[in-house]
């Protein structure tokens, strides 16, 4: 019998392992960004599509093997968890607007801003969550909610307008617009996801939404480049690599992992190192400044996306 989650994390140890499983997935999506960053600085016929094909492509055995080994698990087990033709559409549609098209505005947006402020944009897709799902249900916004909604797009305006004052590309205004395009997408991929996480599990489901996106993500490659990669420096293949494996595949099977020991609510406070982590990250590894208004933006952030994650 499946126990509630506020009682499931009794014993030490598995909670100790369900913080390091979230950190370690916190820490790896974090990466990247900056992984991005660096890939685009080694050579600049690289675009976004070609770059989100190598990482999908490097990504797809590993989600396939999940697949298909959860499709054989399931087979012999009851057909309760057995797909029909509405699961499988709600699949390869959310597996379509999740990881390929909030991806590919994601990629593309890097390639106009810094890595810290896409992070920061990113982060505040349960603001959205809450707002997109109290206008969908017409549910007022509660005191909790609205205060950290205010909070944290105050701290995003805090960090935009001091990215404005310094010394970036012209095209922060489209690079951010991307980004929180895809921010938009993904609070819309989650809010569609629930039924299905319940229904076939969360590893299953990503593993085959994921396969979605890696087809598609092919796909567009095909269309705009045709069927040969383009000849790039080692160096972006290796850094595509390491993003396949430690920023897409590793952690979305610790972030499961992390979730089940410790639930939900307590991975969501555990993964706003996130944001911190890339901010870290992006200052050692690509020279990106820290300013005081650029923290203490995070900071509100960080502060309003943990009260509207208690709030939920």
């Amino acid at each position: 019998m499946h126990q509630p989650e506020s009682v499931i994390p009794q014993d030490n140890r598995q909670v100790i392992f369900g913080y390091l499983f979230v950190l370690l997935g916190a820490f790896g999506f974090s990466a990247k960004a900056v992984l991005v960053k660096l890939a685009y600085s080694y050579s600049h016929q690289l675009d976004a599509i070609t770059l989100m094909v190598l990482r999908m492509a490097m990504s797809l055995p590993f989600f396939l093997i999940v697949a298909l080994w959860s499709a054989n698990d399931s087979a012999k087990t009851n057909d309760t968890q057995r797909l029909n033709g509405k699961d499988w559409l709600m699949i390869f549609g959310l597996g379509l607007l999740g990881y390929y098209i909030a991806s590919f505005l994601d990629f593309a947006g890097l390639q106009y801003i810094s890595a810290g402020l896409e992070r920061l944009i990113v982060f505040l897709y349960p603001t959205f969550v809450v707002l997109f799902t109290a206008l969908g249900e017409r549910k007022a916004i509660n005191r909790h909610q609205a205060l950290a909604l205010v909070l944290s797009y105050a701290g995003m305006i805090f960090v935009f307008v001091d990215n404005m004052g310094a010394t970036v590309s012209s095209g922060l205004l489209f690079g951010s617009a991307l980004v929180l395009a895809s921010a938009i997408a993904f609070a819309f991929f989650l809010m569609g996801s629930g039924a299905m996480v319940k229904r076939i599990g969360s590893t299953r489901f990503t593993a085959y939404s994921m396969t979605v996106a890696c087809l598609a993500t092919g796909l567009h490659f095909s269309v705009q480049h045709g069927v040969e990669l383009l000849n790039l420096p080692d160096k972006v293949y290796w850094l595509a690599l390491i993003m396949a494996v430690f920023s897409t595949v590793l952690p979305a099977f610790f972030m499961n992992a992390g979730i089940r020991r410790i639930g939900a609510g307590s991975a969501s406070i555990i993964s706003s190192i996130g944001p911190i982590g890339t901010l870290a990250l992006a200052f050692l590894l690509l020279g990106e400044t820290l300013t005081v208004a650029q923290l203490s933006g995070t900071a509100l952030i960080l502060i309003g996306v943990y009260v509207v994650s208690r709030a939920k």
